[in-house]
């Protein structure tokens, strides 16, 4: 029998959160870390990294340059695949979407169902990946292939907390932009997202697939979705290093990590932004839900068969635990229970937008069978545990549900009850 979870322990994002309540209090009569000088609110939209125009994207502003850029990777498909670059879409095979979300330690639980996917022998070739904090990390892998199965089970079942952050010592902390020093990560990210692994995701890129990865920039209170492939594949000097930047930023869970600072250059000037984990703006997405609207992807010029594989590491909902009547306990849990919220509405959003566009909508996550209890931060016996169950629940079948359980009882008409049963098959 497994046993039952430790509901004392602390979670992840709850300890996480915690960590940004009492940071200000921690830093409030501190100086702080010079920086380079922020965009400009009227440049935002004009800013560019490495000269690339196509590298970058504010979903809020810039959604119809985005659609642009989908369109162009149909037509690189269509010449990969030898057909005429305004070839009808429907001519085109079936386009599976990933979404990979946030989750801190518990991607182990997407990256145990991705190489189970692949020991069943029915993992495709992703026309869209996306991820977002340790769906960023697991992103460029899951882009390139099955290939990279051997790297994602190594980072998340044989890698603890000492090759992800170091402690600050206390004396340091108020004179620094983070509890911990991600420099362990940043190693890492190094070792796994060097030059032929960029390469990797530049052939993908030109053949027609996109790999895409949201950050937040503080500065502007903005989503950034980032075009990984486009940076990739640009040959500009310094693309493997940005990508990787990219990457940490997303990963950066505010004031527990430090955030990424990216030069950028708008008006003949070089500005410095701020990048932080893009679980502050939303913990998953496929596209702006404006890329699609007014636009008919269920007939016409843009039919086509389409596939949403949502990868949600975390349960569904939020996690029972008695709550101690302290002020840094009572606000932890209040902002845990912000993100398990925004959590479950990015799902509700993400298949109600798919059910609009007439694409199959398909969602996996962590459920109540799962009671291994968590005790610490990227614990290995944990992480394999998890991986591990993962990878068991696809290869045997009992992975993938068609949506979010009130939206499925909705649209069959079954109980409350019954969508619980539901959520913990």
């Amino acid at each position: 029998m497994s046993p039952r979870p430790d509901r004392t322990a602390v979670s992840p994002s709850s300890m996480s959160r915690r960590l940004s309540f009492a940071a200000p209090f921690l830093l409030a009569a501190c100086g702080t870390i010079a920086r380079g000088t922020a965009v400009p609110q009227a440049l935002q939209d004009r800013a560019q990294v490495l000269g690339i125009p196509n590298a970058r994207f504010m979903p809020d502003t810039q959604a119809a340059a985005l659609f642009e850029e989908f369109a162009a990777a149909s037509r690189r498909e269509a010449q990969h695949l030898g057909l005429p670059a305004d070839t009808d879409p429907r001519r085109l095979p079936p386009a599976h979407l990933l979404a990979l979300s946030g989750g801190s330690d518990h991607g182990a639980f997407g990256a145990g169902v991705l190489v189970g996917w692949t020991e069943l022998g029915t993992r495709p070739e992703f026309k869209l990946v996306t991820g977002i904090s340790t769906g960023a990390l697991i992103a460029p892998l899951a882009f390139i292939g099955s290939s990279k199965d051997p790297v994602l089970r190594e980072v998340y079942t044989a890698v603890g907390p000492d090759q992800i952050f170091r402690t600050r010592d206390w004396l340091s902390i108020p004179f620094s932009d983070a509890l911990a020093d991600t420099r362990p990560l940043r190693e890492m990210l190094a070792r796994h997202v060097n030059e032929p692994t960029v390469a990797q995701i530049a052939e993908g890129y030109r053949q027609g697939r996109l790999l895409l990865i949201g950050t937040t920039n503080l500065d502007a209170m903005r989503g950034v979705i980032w075009n990984i492939g486009a940076i990739a594949a640009s040959g500009r000097q310094g693309a493997a290093a940005l990508i990787r930047d990219i990457m940490l930023a997303s990963a950066s869970v505010p004031t527990a990590f430090p955030p990424v600072m990216v030069e950028v250059e708008a008006e003949g000037r070089t500005w410095q932004e701020m990048h932080v984990d893009g679980g502050a703006m939303a913990q998953t997405f496929l596209y702006p839900p404006a890329l699609t609207r007014g636009r008919n992807l269920r007939a016409g010029a843009l039919a086509r068969e389409r596939h949403a594989w949502v990868i949600r590491n975390a349960r569904l909902g939020g996690e029972w635990q008695e709550t101690e009547r302290d002020v840094l306990t009572i606000a932890g849990r209040a902002i845990a229970s912000m993100i398990a919220t925004s959590g479950q509405n990015d799902i509700l959003r993400l298949q109600s937008n798919a059910e609009r566009d007439g694409i199959d909508f398909n969602l996996t996550y962590i459920r109540e069978d799962f009671t291994l209890p968590w005790a610490r931060p990227f614990d290995r016996e944990w992480m394999r545990a998890l991986f591990e169950y993962g990878r068991r629940r696809t290869l045997e079948g009992r992975a993938w549900e068609g949506g979010h359980p009130s939206l499925v009882a909705a649209r069959t008409g079954s109980s409350a009850g019954a969508a619980a049963d539901w959520r913990a098959r």
